[in-house]
């Protein structure tokens, strides 16, 4: 798959993905509105091209408060992440080309106020997308939010997805309505935070076109 060139779809307005980037782009600025004084943390896996993170950012009043780093595998997207970063003067945001599914490289950013899981859920199994709200509770401190997303083609996993969270301490905030045609979700954590465990894979990224045919499909972000 080439991710670069898949990006591309951000730009079409009305499009499926430039609907989608829109929402969490809200929600992002939401959720830093919603934040307390002083500085704040964010974390984004699969980040991309960093397009939903790095558009608020460089207009949002919080945007010095915010120490950010953005997790990304394909180094075309991260080159494009880092000009956008440099570009728009954003010098507490980093970007780092690694498979994100790895806890390692959140340890000295965990927990975080601002966790994004955006793209991932479609292209992992769901033991996986369990495995990976599983971890979110290491991942996210004390009211501080997940935004994530994921397709709502059948089968649904929206209200799984919902539960999962639900089960370890997390709020449902807001979620997309089903007419939208995509899911985002903002969940907020109301428990204690538990330390980030080391070494540790939250999921195996298998892409949805590699997914088996009754799996539906999501791309990342």
């Amino acid at each position: 798959m080439d991710w670069l060139t898949w990006h591309d779809q951000y730009d079409v307005p009305g499009s499926y993905l430039a609907q989608r980037l829109h929402v969490v782009q809200e929600r992002i600025r939401l959720a830093l509105d919603a934040s307390p004084p002083g500085p704040l943390r964010l974390i984004s896996l699969c980040s991309g091209q960093g397009r939903d993170v790095l558009e608020v950012l460089a207009e949002h009043p919080r945007r010095d408060d915010v120490r950010a780093r953005l997790v990304e595998l394909d180094p075309h997207n991260t080159a494009i992440a880092s000009e956008a970063i440099a570009s728009h003067g954003l010098d507490q945001v980093e970007v780092l080309t690694a498979d994100a599914a790895l806890t390692d490289h959140y340890q000295d950013l965990t927990p975080a106020d601002i966790v994004l899981v955006c793209g991932v859920f479609g292209n992992i199994t769901d033991e996986d997308i369990e495995r990976t709200i599983d971890t979110c509770p290491q991942l996210c401190t004390t009211d501080g939010v997940v935004i994530w997303t994921r397709h709502r083609q059948a089968p649904d996993r929206v209200p799984l997805i919902c539960r999962w969270f639900e089960e370890r301490g997390f709020e449902r905030e807001w979620v997309s309505p089903p007419e939208a045609g995509f899911g985002v979700g903002v969940h907020r954590f109301t428990s204690q935070p538990r330390p980030l465990l080391p070494g540790r894979r939250m999921f195996t990224f298998i892409g949805y076109d590699e997914l088996p045919d009754d799996f539906p499909a999501e791309e990342p972000s």
